[in-house]
C-alpha cells in the first residue's frame, strides 16, 4: 500500500490512475452499453486494449507542462472531457444506435434546447459507475491519500510517454489491420472504427474525413455537376399519366407523423385501437396508402426527413444536414419549385423553437414564405409544452389562424412533436375513452403507444377542421411517419405484442420496423393500399407529379412511387437496403445477410451465385444513389445548375418576423382577389369550427384567440 500511494503521488502515478479509471470504464461501456459484433478472441483483446494508447498520449499532453499545479488541473480537465464524451456515446447510442459525430458534436448547440430532459431519461441506473470515479479521485485528494506532486517532470521523460503511447497505438493498429484489412481505407460504419480503435480514434478519424469534405466542397466546380445530370436523366421516372395533375391547383398539406412506424396500422392493445382515426384514413377509398414505405433518415432523424421531402436528396452520412450544410447550401426545394410554377404560398407550422436544426435558417434558403414556430402560439399554461415543443393539439388548433389566411393554393407543413421519445404524456392528456397503454417491461414501450393515441387523436381533430373550414375540399392531404420511434434496443420488449417470440428477435426483424406509414388523401382520388416499394426519397417526386409539375429537369434521386418506371430498391442511409423480394444487410464480417421477405430467413449466398451477382449489383446501385446525392449536398453543386424556368432562391428576401402584418398586408393589397379562406368566408374567422378537448382549454375552443391573434406575439 506504501509502494502504490508513492507511485500515486507522482505526476506519472496519478496519469495512471486516470488511465486506469478511464480503461476501466470504456471496457464496461463496451460490453454493457454497446453492441459492436465482437465475432472471435482477437476482437475481445482489441477491444479490451483500444482504450489505452490514446488515453496515455492526451493525458500525457499534461507532463509538458511545467507548472506542477497546472499540470495537474489540464490532466484533470482531459480526463473529465474524456469521461464526458463516452458518456456522451453511451446516452446518444441508447437513442440512434449510433456514436457521435463530428458534425454531431459541433450541431449539438442548434438543437440543444429540451435535450436535457431527453438525456435524462436515457439514463440508466447503472450509469454511476461512469462517474464513481470523480468521487473517488476527490476523496484521494480530501484525505491527502494523493497530493500534487511538486517536482519538475522532466521533458524528455514527457516525450518517452508520449512515444509509449504511439507505440502502443501502432500495435493497436496493426492487429486491428490484421483481423479487419483496409479498416480505415474502406468504408465501414462506425461501430468499427470504435470497436477496433476506441472514441479518440474514431473521433480523429472522423475530423480527418469532416476537414476533407470541407476541402472538396471548397474546390468544386461546374463541371462536377456532369455526373449528376446524367444520374437523374438516366434514373428519372415519367409520371403516370392518370396521376400526373390529379391535384393540379389544390393546396397540399404535409403532416409529419412524428415517430410514427408502420406497425401500429390496425394494431390493437388490450382489445381496443391504438389509431383509429388514422386507421379509417390509411382505409378510405379517398386515400393512396403505402404498406412498404421506409424511413430513411440518418442521424438527423426528423430534419433528414425534411431534406428528402423538400430537396429530393438524401441527409448525410453523419449529423445533420440541416446544421452542417443547410444554412448555406442552395436548393431546389418544393416551396420554391411550387411557388414559381403554380404561386403557391408556402408555410411550416412547429412547437418548437426557431433555431431548432436550424430551422429559421434553412426553411428561407428552401423558398418557404412563412414560418410560425413557438413564438407564434399562445402558451396558456406551464404545461402547454413537452420537451420537444407545444403539444399537437394545441399547436394544429392554434395554427387555424394562420392557415385560414394564407393565399390559396399553399404549400403547408405540419410538424408534430408529442410523439417522440422518451414518449411520456401528462396525465391530463391521456385519453378519456378508455384506452389502456400495454403493460411491457419497458416503459418507453408502454409510452410509446399512449402518445400515438393521443397523436390519432390531434389527426381526427384537425381533419375535422379542414372539412368545416371548407379547406378539405380543395386540398391533397400527406401523411408520413418521419423516423423509427422505438429503437433496436427496444424492439425485444415490444415483440410480443406483435406476435414475436423475443428470445427469435433478430437484425431482420429490425429492418421490417423501419417501414412508417405513407399515405395520399384527396376527395376524389381512387385510393386502395398500394404494395409498392418506396421511401421518403421518393415522396418529392411523387408530390410534384401530381400537382402537375414534371420532375425532369430538377435534381432528385427518388422516383415517383406511381410511375411505372419506379425504383423499388430502397436505399438506407448505411447502405444496407431492401428490394420487394430481399431485404440486405451488412453483417460483422463485411459481407452481406441477405434475408427472404416472405419467410424471414437467412439466404445462403454460396448456393445462389445468381442471387449473390444480383445482390452485388443492387448494392452498386445503392451506393451510387447515396454517392450522387452526397457529392451535391457536400459540394454544394446546384450552386452551378438552374433548371429552366427557375430562380435560385434568395434567402434575404425572406423574413419570419413580424408575419401576422406579412399575411395583413398580403390580404388587403389583394383586397377581392385574395384566395384565403378567411377571404372566401366573407372575412370572418373560421377557427371557431375548431373543436378540440385539449385540457389545457378546457375543451372549449372559444378559449383560443381568433382573429385576436393579432394581439399575439408577433415577435
Amino acid at each position: 500500500m506504501n509502494k502504490l500511494k508513492k507511485f500515486l503521488n507522482t505526476r506519472l502515478g496519478f496519469m495512471s490512475l486516470l488511465i486506469f479509471f478511464l480503461w476501466i470504464k470504456s471496457v464496461i461501456a463496451y460490453y454493457i452499453d454497446f453492441s459492436l459484433g465482437i465475432a472471435d478472441v482477437i476482437q475481445h483483446i482489441i477491444l479490451i486494449i483500444n482504450p489505452i494508447a490514446t488515453s496515455i498520449i492526451l493525458l500525457g499532453i499534461a507532463l509538458y507542462i511545467y507548472r506542477p499545479k497546472a499540470s495537474y488541473i489540464v490532466m484533470g480537465v482531459i480526463y473529465f472531457l474524456e469521461s464526458a464524451l463516452l458518456y456522451g456515446n453511451i446516452l446518444y447510442y441508447r437513442q440512434f444506435t449510433d456514436f457521435l459525430s463530428v458534425n454531431t458534436i459541433t450541431g449539438a448547440g442548434k438543437v440543444s434546447k429540451g435535450l436535457g430532459a431527453s438525456a435524462a431519461n436515457m439514463a440508466s441506473p447503472h450509469d454511476i459507475i461512469y462517474w464513481v470515479d470523480f468521487i473517488i479521485i476527490a476523496i484521494l485528494f480530501i484525505t491527502h491519500f494523493i497530493k500534487i506532486d511538486k517536482r519538475l517532470f522532466r521533458k524528455l521523460n514527457a516525450f518517452a510517454v508520449t512515444m509509449l503511447g504511439l507505440m502502443f497505438f501502432s500495435l493497436n493498429l496493426m492487429l486491428a489491420e490484421c483481423n479487419r484489412p483496409q479498416l480505415l481505407g474502406r468504408t465501414f460504419d462506425r461501430a468499427y472504427i470504435v470497436k477496433y480503435l476506441g472514441f479518440n480514434s474514431y473521433l480523429g478519424y472522423d475530423s480527418i474525413k469532416t476537414a476533407q469534405n470541407s476541402q472538396v466542397r471548397s474546390t468544386a466546380v461546374g463541371t462536377d455537376m456532369d455526373n449528376v445530370l446524367q444520374y437523374t436523366s438516366d434514373h428519372y421516372a415519367s409520371p403516370d399519366p392518370t396521376y400526373f395533375g390529379k391535384a393540379k391547383g389544390k393546396n397540399i398539406i404535409i403532416i409529419h407523423l412524428e415517430s410514427f412506424q408502420q406497425f401500429l396500422m390496425g394494431m390493437k392493445v388490450n382489445g381496443q385501437e391504438v389509431t383509429p382515426f388514422l386507421n379509417s384514413l390509411y382505409n378510405d377509398k379517398n386515400t393512396m396508402s403505402y404498406d412498404n414505405f421506409y424511413h430513411e433518415v440518418g442521424q438527423g432523424k426528423t430534419s433528414d426527413a425534411e431534406t428528402m421531402l423538400e430537396s429530393g436528396l438524401y441527409g448525410l452520412p453523419e449529423g445533420s444536414f440541416f446544421t452542417s450544410l443547410g444554412t448555406s447550401n442552395t436548393f431546389q426545394a418544393a416551396p420554391a419549385i411550387l411557388g414559381q410554377k403554380d404561386g403557391y404560398t408556402s408555410a411550416v407550422f412547429h412547437g418548437n423553437i426557431g433555431s431548432f436544426w436550424s430551422r429559421n435558417d434553412v426553411y428561407k434558403n428552401m423558398g418557404y414564405n412563412y414560418f410560425f414556430d413557438e413564438s407564434y402560439f399562445n402558451q396558456k399554461t406551464d404545461n402547454a409544452s413537452m420537451e420537444y415543443g407545444m403539444k399537437d393539439k394545441l399547436m394544429l388548433s392554434e395554427s387555424a389562424k394562420y392557415l385560414e389566411q394564407l393565399q390559396q393554393p399553399f404549400y403547408a407543413k405540419f410538424i408534430t412533436v408529442t410523439n417522440h421519445y422518451p414518449f411520456s404524456l401528462p396525465e391530463e392528456d391521456m385519453s378519456n375513452d378508455g384506452f389502456t397503454k400495454p403493460d411491457t417491461n419497458d416503459n418507453v414501450v408502454n409510452g410509446y403507444f399512449e402518445t400515438a393515441h393521443y397523436l390519432d387523436s390531434s389527426m381526427q381533430e384537425f381533419f375535422q377542421y379542414l372539412k368545416d373550414s371548407g379547406l378539405y375540399d380543395n386540398s391533397m392531404i400527406v401523411l408520413y411517419g418521419d423516423h423509427y420511434g422505438l429503437s433496436n434496443s427496444q424492439n425485444p420488449d415490444l415483440a410480443p405484442l406483435l406476435g414475436y417470440n423475443a428470445d427469435d428477435w433478430n437484425n431482420f426483424n429490425n429492418s421490417q420496423l423501419q417501414r412508417v406509414p405513407f399515405m395520399i388523401h384527396m376527395k376524389g382520388l381512387k385510393g386502395g393500399v398500394n404494395h409498392t416499394y418506396g421511401g421518403e426519397i421518393d415522396v418529392l417526386p411523387t408530390i410534384l407529379h401530381l400537382a402537375g409539375i414534371n420532375t425532369k429537369q430538377y435534381i432528385q434521386v427518388g422516383t415517383d412511387l406511381l410511375s411505372k418506371s419506379h425504383s423499388q430498391i430502397v436505399a438506407f442511409r448505411n447502405k444496407n437496403f431492401v428490394t420487394p423480394n430481399y431485404t440486405v444487410l451488412k453483417n460483422s464480417n463485411g459481407g452481406h445477410d441477405v434475408y427472404n421477405n416472405r419467410t424471414g430467413e437467412l439466404v445462403d449466398l454460396s448456393t445462389d451465385p445468381a442471387l449473390s451477382a444480383k445482390v452485388d449489383k443492387w448494392q452498386d446501385a445503392v451506393n451510387q444513389k447515396l454517392q450522387i446525392s452526397d457529392t451535391v449536398n457536400n459540394k454544394n453543386l446546384l450552386r452551378f445548375y438552374t433548371p429552366t424556368g427557375f430562380m435560385p432562391v434568395d434567402p434575404k428576401q425572406y423574413s419570419y418576423q413580424n408575419q401576422i402584418n406579412q399575411l395583413i398586408n398580403t390580404r388587403n393589397k389583394l383586397g377581392l382577389k385574395s384566395t384565403s379562406i378567411y377571404s372566401k368566408n366573407d372575412n370572418q374567422t373560421t377557427t371557431s369550427y375548431y373543436r378540440t378537448d385539449a385540457p389545457e382549454l378546457g375543451g372549449d375552443r372559444s378559449s383560443i384567440d381568433s382573429w385576436g391573434y393579432v394581439k399575439a406575439n408577433s415577435k
